[in-house]
């Protein structure tokens, strides 16, 4: 029987990062240790970025309560000593305390991180880029832009509930006619209004 892709990534990278073997880095090796576990087992399509990491980064008090639920409990069975480095030097043995723990709270915060980039984060993105696509696609029939003051453009209207800022029609969109500024903005409605 092959053990579950979310509960094998949760007892691998929950238990690399209490192991903590590196002086930075281990938070980063750490999501991407559940980027690959998934990938290895096949969880998400091959080729697509799952970005579960995004949630957990989102998700940071849960992250670190999730943790604090097996570590809190060993830390008065751990003799350590601060470093100069501004980290720690354990004095004990501790192999034990890591090599059978309960992954319980981790693999249940995983899960959750999981369902909410399936169900929220990528469903919201795809719509993001497709509503990107179709106007880009729309504006390249009215005005010939370079990709980089497009992606600008785009950026600008969606920070700026779909209308061009003062200084943004001054500088960076200055060559727009006041007709044009108008359609572009209508362009960006319309993706919205749907």
């Amino acid at each position: 029987m092959e053990l579950d892709p979310v509960l094998a990534a949760a007892a691998l990278a929950f238990g690399f990062v209490y192991i903590h073997p590196f002086e930075d880095g281990n938070g980063r090796l750490h999501r991407y240790l559940i980027h690959h576990v998934l990938s290895q087992r096949g969880f998400n399509p091959q080729g697509l970025v799952f970005p579960v990491s995004a949630v957990i980064l989102d998700k940071i008090e849960d992250y670190r309560k999730a943790l604090e639920t097996y570590s809190r409990r060993l830390l008065p069975h751990i003799r350590w000593q601060s470093t100069e480095g501004g980290n720690v030097t354990v004095l004990n043995e501790t192999t034990d305390f890591y090599r059978y723990f309960d992954a319980t709270p981790h693999a249940e915060f995983l899960f959750e991180c999981v369902a909410r980039t399936v169900d929220v984060d990528l469903p919201m993105e795809t719509a993001f880029l497709r509503r990107y696509d179709h106007f880009r696609a729309q504006l390249l029939v009215m005005v010939d832009m370079p990709d980089r003051l497009i992606d600008l453009l785009f950026r600008f209207l969606h920070q700026n509930d779909g209308k061009l800022s003062k200084r943004a029609r001054q500088r960076e969109f200055a060559a727009f006619t006041d007709n044009e500024a108008s359609q572009i903005e209508a362009i960006f409605a319309s993706l919205n209004a749907g």
